[in-house]
């Protein structure tokens, strides 16, 4: 059994090229060889109505999020760990609610922003207006591509959000209302193969935001059955072999859903919480390959 691991050619974030080498390092042990590939031409040329793609591979761990690729990649008949769909909703945090929605989950009160397409235009003010009395502040506003907390802002006033509004009326981008019974903390559930592997309470007291990314520490943490029921609930209507789901914590402690993220780094969930997700994850992919095989 051979596999390939897929991160970004320009190597951002240099996050990715170390959960290639854990992945690569745990699939060695199990005698499977592994390459990992950063260069996302992969002289995948559409030419004659099919792709030539010079890729030898049983299987494709894919931690890039150009979504273009994956397709091309799974239309070749490639097994991509996630499927490009999955990739694809997750990467778009707008889709991401929106498949989530009436599913039974509790989801933060959202508007999904206007698309400007001339940053000459500006911001109508009552369009401020109405989404800060909807929502109540503070308003948070997310861009709907980005990870570790980028792109991610908290607006306390009418001024502050018409600011940020400004900033990126051009970008897809939504508003949400703040969660904050916990301020600056989250809970990160690492979900392999629809079951739950690791748990990590993630804190940060001098920013709204818990990424570790952002100052944050994960601690190992045992939560409530909800909070694992909805994680692996989320993975599945998703359709993710893998994901990171981030659950903030309610008035009443109930999960609400924050994001889900399709190559969630385990670096920091390994440490916190002792767990081996590397192995996990080479496990699963290694049983499901077996399967496939079988049959």
């Amino acid at each position: 059994m051979k596999g390939i691991i897929i991160i970004n050619p320009f190597l951002i974030p240099l996050e990715s090229v170390r959960q290639a080498e854990r992945l690569k390092q745990e699939f060695n042990k199990k005698q499977v060889e592994i390459d990992i590939i950063s260069d996302g031409y992969l002289k995948n040329c559409l030419e004659n109505g099919g792709f030539d793609i010079e890729l030898n591979a049983d299987f494709i761990i894919y931690l890039d999020k150009d979504k273009y690729l994956s397709e091309v990649l799974e239309r070749s008949g490639f097994r991509l760990f996630n499927r490009h769909n999955a990739v694809r909703v997750c990467d778009d945090k707008a889709r991401t609610y929106i498949a989530l929605s009436k599913k039974g989950f509790n989801l933060p009160k959202t508007i999904f922003g206007a698309l400007c397409y001339n940053e000459v235009c500006e911001i109508d003010k009552n369009a401020v207006s109405t989404i800060g009395k909807k929502l109540g502040y503070p308003v948070i506003v997310k861009e709907c591509y980005g990870s570790m907390g980028k792109g991610v802002y908290k607006a306390d006033n009418e001024s502050k959000l018409k600011e940020i509004m400004e900033r990126v009326k051009t970008r897809p981008h939504l508003f949400q209302e703040y969660i904050g019974y916990k301020k600056g903390v989250d809970v990160r559930l690492i979900v392999i193969g629809g079951k739950v592997v690791s748990v990590m309470e993630r804190r940060n007291d001098s920013d709204f935001r818990s990424n570790v990314a952002r100052g944050g520490t994960g601690v190992k943490v045992e939560v409530p059955t909800e909070f694992i029921e909805t994680a692996e609930r989320i993975a599945k209507e998703l359709k993710l072999d893998y994901c990171g789901v981030d659950l903030l914590y309610g008035n009443d402690n109930e999960p609400i859903v924050c994001e889900v993220n399709s190559n969630a780094f385990f670096e920091g969930t390994e440490k916190a919480t002792g767990i081996n997700v590397a192995e996990k994850y080479a496990e699963y992919i290694i049983n499901e390959m077996g399967k496939n095989e079988s049959l």
